[in-house]
């Protein structure tokens, strides 16, 4: 004869399924979470896009850059558990002149640094949002090489959270184009080194040695920025090479050797001028990046040395301004945006960047598009790069301002009066 089975095992055989249950869809909610954690858009909806789907962009408390903060005055902060925002193998856009570690550079310290303004925080960049304030929209990079690095350091700081198949990279020298398919949007380059037109305006063949600027013309480059939501300019390091430029003004055929920060300012007046009769300030929102220090010269932040930017890893503590920032371009830069009606905001990006000798490709980047040999390696003082930046690396950084700058142009006025909505810039 067969006992009953007591009531606390069939309690038992009860509760069996349920946790077993419970289990399987804890199981699934936790999967669920850690797609939305690693930013793995994978979600194949049916019968819906996120072209009609749009998330409201919230601004929240610990975003908001309170009043009389300066995010652009601060220090440095190691930080290796949120940074690098990215990693070299998980972006297959980087250029070879910038994938130090690939290229053989021994440590990874200059990833790990975070900048800190000195009276509030960055908001944490969030590559959802901000593919939904690009929803529909154009943004370009114009200027150099320096230019075409922050590109590429927006482009892998977003491109991770769009799924396989809905983003692209297209090259229509001197323009190059990342499509973000289902927000419509595109994140561009444009080649133009001196801002104003030169015979350094080919996207691939063109040298620092030859320059020939002129110095009354942008029309050929302004064609390409016409009607672009989000332009961010930058033109420096290309006037620096000698004292002295040849250029035109006025007529073609005469050609004057310029003092180059002369030039400067007539060039940067001749793109001022087409900033006042070209831009919608409605539709259109302008930012110009300014100098991109170099560190050529170690005896600057460590005196009695003879070096360069070979070999550091850790940025400069303390107050420092090197020759390679010149206090006169930054002058013009100011004077001439400061006089603008349009609203044309400063990415002031030097002082920061001046702290960073050691993010610098050095020896671990190209020259004329060939890495360097192991014999040019070997002679950092003729060969070491101290003007480019590796990614991940100092232009995140940039980048990481210019998200929060854009973002705050979305806070919702507050009003006890009415309901406050997301206003749509």
């Amino acid at each position: 004869m067969t006992a009953k089975p007591s009531s606390h095992y069939r309690r038992i055989q009860l509760l069996l399924p349920l946790a077993l249950f419970s289990v399987l869809i804890l199981g699934t909610v936790r999967v669920f979470l850690d797609n939305l954690k690693n930013n793995q858009l994978h979600l194949h909806w049916r019968g819906l896009s996120r072209r009609s789907f749009r998330v409201p962009i919230n601004v929240s408390e610990d975003e908001i850059i309170k009043d009389g903060c300066n995010v652009f005055e601060g220090k440095w902060i190691w930080d290796n558990e949120s940074y690098p925002l990215y990693r070299e193998e998980t972006c297959p856009f980087l250029v070879k002149q910038t994938t130090c570690l690939r290229n053989g550079r021994p440590d990874s310290f200059y990833q790990n640094w975070r900048w800190q303004p000195n009276s509030c925080n960055l908001p944490k960049f969030n590559a959802l949002k901000f593919l939904e304030m690009l929803r529909d929209k154009r943004l370009m990079f114009v200027g150099d090489s320096i230019q075409r690095g922050m590109f590429e350091s927006m482009v892998c700081l977003v491109q991770s959270a769009i799924p396989d198949g809905m983003k692209s990279l297209t090259r229509v020298p001197p323009r190059k184009i990342f499509a973000i398919e289902e927000f419509n949007a595109t994140i561009e380059y444009y080649w133009a080194p001196f801002i104003v037109e030169s015979i350094s305006d080919h996207a691939t063949n063109h040298t620092v040695l030859k320059r020939l600027v002129k110095l009354d013309s942008v029309a050929k480059h302004s064609k390409e920025w016409e009607g672009v939501d989000i332009l961010i300019f930058e033109s420096y390091v290309w006037w620096m090479h000698k004292p002295q430029i040849n250029a035109t003004y006025g007529s073609e055929d005469n050609i004057q050797e310029y003092n180059a920060t002369t030039a400067y300012r007539l060039a940067l007046e001749t793109w001022a001028n087409w900033i006042e009769s070209s831009i919608n300030p409605k539709t259109q929102k302008i930012f110009f990046a300014t100098i991109s220090p170099t560190h050529l010269w170690s005896w600057e932040w460590k005196p009695g040395s003879d070096g360069n930017c070979f070999t550091e890893t850790h940025p400069i503590e303390g107050s420092y301004w090197g020759t390679g920032s010149n206090l006169e371009i930054m002058g013009i830069v100011k004077e001439i945006v400061g006089k603008l009606k349009a609203n044309v905001r400063l990415l002031n990006i030097t002082q920061l960047s001046e702290f960073r000798k050691d993010g610098h490709t050095s020896v671990f980047g190209e020259r004329k598009g060939k890495l360097l040999t192991k014999e040019q390696r070997s002679d950092p003082r003729n060969y070491a790069d101290c003007i480019h930046w590796c990614l991940p690396g100092v232009p995140d950084s940039w980048n990481e301002i210019l998200y929060a700058l854009l973002l705050q142009d979305y806070q919702v006025p507050r009003s006890p009066l009415s309901e406050a909505k997301t206003p749509v810039p």
